[in-house]
């Protein structure tokens, strides 16, 4: 007890003299609260369509800004999106390039778990360093991170993928977890975890929502993701994706509900955005196959050696040079790759590394392929060029493909009501949300706060 009233001790100066500094330097605060939510797989007609059935996301557009969209990052998949949303740069800065690390050797199932995966400054460490409390609910690469109420994304390689053992070993502070599950939850089993079951949106909901109202944190991050899980299995469009719409604007309910009984409404901003939207599919494209038949790329017993490999990001895949500096090697992928039959051809496009800098894509990458609408891109090589898709649905693709675009809708403190804004960016999030906290930008942020989304502060 003596060493919890030292630490609120020790937080409550901070906040005082981060106080002083920021009215000193002239930055004020919006907002005393701000809960951030993802809703992976968000896209924006979900809110603007009411056929979706997102009542409180709905209600939140009329009492706060909203986007008609939001573009992402290249690739299109959760991690990067997730790391751009928090940091406010592109994955070339950040460091988190892919869902999992490119791994030649075969995926070992580990994903960008990690915090120390990120190679700049984050929210949370922009809250931390202001002295106040953040927490975050199944939020992408937080696994050690400087977060006090952390329940970060995690799950075992095993066969079964089950995430309560790894989430318990690794949320902090040390019987976090099992709090939660005795005051919010109760015990939690490998199916009320699972992505395929909306009651695993529906127990991440009841944890922010206990983690609001016991603890009041300043800044909440919290990331629902059982749409995307729907759209992979059906497509952009289907009775289940549906049921994980209406589900996750549930989700959204609680949180608000946790927000009032905590008694923190009038001074809380909420943030509802995605990280990538869908495209329907019906066929994968193999381009390793092309790398193989040409001896780039083989595998002798449990060794694999190559010369070049492509890393898929399903929507699209990124060309590696075992030597970066081998210009023969690429050269003689630009010829396999002018010289696969028309009909196949004409299934992708290549993205040069010019391109791909002006997207803030990994440096290591020598060129990208980008595929047509219904076709995505898969890493095996030993296997035929093309194959049926086995899902219906699949994100990855370029950014301003359209149906790859997310939502945003915000509201509550700090905010102007019937603002919309046509076009906005992941990387706009971190700084709206330094605005709203009145805390120091953080110095590597290329996103913006446009005029007119948040209230003008009267000076005393």
């Amino acid at each position: 007890m003596y060493d919890s009233m030292c630490k609120q001790l020790k937080k409550t100066v901070l906040s005082v003299c981060f106080a002083c500094v920021t009215v000193m330097s002239g930055v004020a605060q919006q907002a005393k609260y701000v809960v951030l939510v993802t809703i992976d797989g968000f896209r924006p007609e979900f809110y603007l369509d009411e056929s979706w059935g997102m009542p409180n996301l709905r209600q939140m557009m009329q009492d706060g800004v909203y986007a008609k969209a939001v573009r992402g990052v290249f690739p299109t998949v959760t991690y990067p999106s997730h790391t751009t949303i928090i940091t406010g740069v592109m994955p070339a800065r950040h460091g988190v390039y892919y869902n999992a690390p490119f791994e030649p050797q075969g995926s070992t199932g580990k994903w960008y778990w990690e915090s120390k995966s990120i190679q700049v400054p984050t929210l949370f460490q922009a809250v931390h360093n202001a002295g106040f409390t953040s927490a975050a609910v199944l939020w992408p690469v937080t696994v050690g991170a400087d977060i006090d109420y952390n329940v970060p994304e995690i799950w075992s390689t095993a066969k079964d993928a089950d995430r309560v053992v790894p989430m318990r070993q690794y949320t902090t502070p040390h019987g976090l977890f099992e709090e939660i599950e005795q005051n919010a939850t109760g015990k939690l089993t490998y199916y009320d975890l699972h992505g395929e079951y909306l009651a695993m949106d529906e127990n991440l909901a009841r944890m922010g929502a206990y983690l609001i109202k016991t603890y009041k944190p300043r800044f909440t991050a919290i990331h629902f993701p059982c749409v995307d899980e729907a759209a992979h299995t059906e497509g952009r469009d289907g009775h289940e994706v549906r049921l994980a719409v209406t589900s996750a604007d549930h989700c959204i309910g609680k949180l608000l509900e946790a927000i009032k009984l905590a008694g923190i409404k009038d001074s809380t901003a909420i943030i509802v955005t995605g990280d990538h939207g869908f495209a329907d599919i019906h066929t994968v494209l193999f381009p390793n196959v092309w790398l193989a038949a040409n001896k780039l790329l083989s595998k002798d017993a449990n060794t694999v050696t190559w010369k070049a490999m492509f890393q898929s990001a399903s929507g699209s895949a990124f060309l590696y040079l075992k030597d970066s500096n081998d210009n023969k090697t690429l050269q003689e992928v630009r010829t396999i790759l002018s010289k696969v039959p028309p009909a196949q051809k004409k299934l992708f496009r290549i993205i040069e590394r010019k391109e791909l800098d002006e997207m803030g894509v990994d440096r290591r990458a020598a060129l990208a392929l980008v595929p047509v609408d219904g076709v995505a891109i898969g890493m095996a090589y030993s296997t035929d060029v093309l194959r049926a898709a086995g899902q219906k649905g699949t994100h990855g693709y370029l950014p301003d493909n359209k149906n790859m675009y997310t939502g945003f809708v915000a509201a509550g403190a700090g905010f102007n009501k019937g603002m919309i804004v046509p076009l906005m960016g992941l990387e706009d999030m971190a700084p709206l949300v330094t605005q709203l906290l009145g805390i120091s930008t953080l110095p590597e942020a290329e996103g913006v706060v446009y005029p007119g989304m948040l209230k003008k502060i009267q000076a005393k």
